[in-house]
């Protein structure tokens, strides 16, 4: 079997997407539906030119003169940002690969190539079920006959006003005098004071690859999701606005910004200490908890959608690709288009399974994070993928060990509350999902961990 190092160096097969190759190491690698049916390298440039902007051809010409690969840089750029796997089968089929595309849906699904369902998630128990009509939390599209409008309980801003409380969306970041405080691959997030309290205003940016109906799914389904859940450890929504085209969620200000910001001591913020760094684990497990134990899936669990206010209480975000179960169970559900964050993605969610136990995967690997401080992939790292580290760690004629891999700048730490949530992230992490624990197992082992300081003082 090709090592490694020469998947991402040779550019001879057609993206397939990532698969499980099983490796004897376990490890994922690069599956390509190339003719020659074997474990190859992703090419993306021949089936996504056209997306592409010029700076990044221009920067992606300069990789090729340096001797490095177009390919990795373009799937790093993809899985670290909210840029979805599914918007890779998009483009794929758009191309008429459709057997590449075929390798990152179900295979209990069809690939069409006509224009995909909008109702496009099942229970897996369930079979020729009529889809129902979408309707909206807003009425940005028209409902069913005799539906009721929906109250959201938020407050509903005019753009003009959110324009006005954050300079005009100035998009200099605060440091330099501006208000952009953050950005994602679905918007921008700039501060603002309403009514002298500071709040977050996340405006949505329509991009190519996301049409504008998706994007006010994603829209409606925070605000919905956020109407009915209510918890200390999720992030408190103010409102929205949705005039003039302009879509804007608008939240509670978090004054320590986001966990992973937090981790890489961001514009020279303090290295976050031990025992914060186990409260937020336990806060994160007990948020998601909550999501589970009311039959939702967040689906994108990592440090950039975990924030921390003024005492560094961990509060989720980003609830636009979150799920809720059409029986209001903890079944299994299927869907055609994969969304989520490569570099904390479960083997199963790769194949457009929705399941509670792809959110306790990624929080395997936030908890990874919160040890180590590294980020969750780095292309000069071997291996590049976070997750990938503790075969190392595990591996006895490997040279890193647990003591090595605890992040240097943390101070105050014990090694046996270490290895208790290393060995709670290796099992967070088990590529067998039903051999990994429930999160309300996590929130239970986690919790010990956080008394201890307690007590000590």
């Amino acid at each position: 079997m090709t090592g490694p190092a020469e998947w991402w160096t040779q550019t001879q097969g057609v993206l397939a997407g990532y698969r499980q190759c099983a490796p004897t190491n376990g490890r994922f690698v690069l599956f390509s539906l190339s003719t020659r049916g074997h474990c190859d390298t992703v090419n993306l440039q021949t089936t996504i030119t056209r997306q592409l902007s010029p700076f990044l051809l221009l920067r992606f010409e300069g990789l090729v003169a340096q001797g490095r690969s177009p390919t990795v840089e373009l799937l790093n750029d993809w899985g670290t940002t909210n840029s979805t796997v599914g918007e890779l089968v998009d483009i794929l089929k758009s191309h008429e690969l459709l057997a590449a595309a075929s390798v990152l849906l179900p295979e209990s699904s069809p690939l069409e190539t006509q224009t995909q369902s909008t109702a496009s998630t099942r229970v897996l128990e369930e079979r020729d079920v009529q889809q129902q009509p979408v309707t909206t939390v807003l009425q940005l599209r028209m409902p069913q006959e005799n539906t009721e409008p929906i109250h959201t309980g938020f407050s509903s801003f005019l753009y003009s006003d959110l324009m006005r409380i954050t300079g005009n969306f100035d998009d200099r970041s605060t440091s330099a005098g501006g208000s952009r405080i953050g950005e994602g691959g679905f918007g921008t997030v700039y501060k603002g004071l309403l009514n002298d309290k500071p709040v977050a205003v996340k405006k949505l940016n329509p991009v190519d690859d996301i049409p504008l109906d998706k994007l006010q799914d994603q829209f409606n389904q925070e605000i919905q999701t956020l109407k009915v859940l209510k918890h200390e450890n999720l992030v408190d929504m103010v409102g929205f606005s949705c005039d003039e085209q302009h879509l804007c969620l608008v939240y509670a200000f978090m004054a320590n910004g986001s966990l992973l910001d937090r981790l890489a001591c961001f514009e020279g913020s303090p290295p976050l200490s031990w025992h914060h760094r186990c409260l937020i684990a336990e806060g994160t497990a007990k948020g998601l908890e909550y999501l589970h134990s009311n039959h939702h899936v967040h689906r994108d669990v990592k440090s950039a959608n975990i924030l921390l206010d003024e005492h560094f209480v961990a509060k989720i975000s980003d609830f636009g690709l979150t799920r809720a179960s059409a029986k209001r169970t903890s079944t299994t559900m299927m869907t055609e288009r994969i969304v989520g964050t490569r570099a904390y993605m479960a083997p199963e969610a790769l194949r457009g399974e929705i399941t509670p136990k792809s959110d306790v995967f990624s929080f395997g690997v936030v908890l990874l994070e919160i040890l180590s401080g590294l980020p969750p992939v780095d292309e000069n790292r071997e291996p590049q993928f976070l997750m990938e580290m503790r075969y190392d760690i595990d591996d006895e004629d490997e040279e890193l060990t647990l003591e090595d891999f605890v992040d240097k700048k943390m101070k105050a730490w014990e090694l046996s509350q270490v290895e208790s949530i290393y060995s709670l992230a290796c099992n967070c992490l088990h590529e067998r999902k039903n051999r990994r624990p429930v999160i309300r197992q996590v929130q239970e082992r986690s919790q010990p961990i956080s008394l201890d300081f307690f007590y000590d003082i």
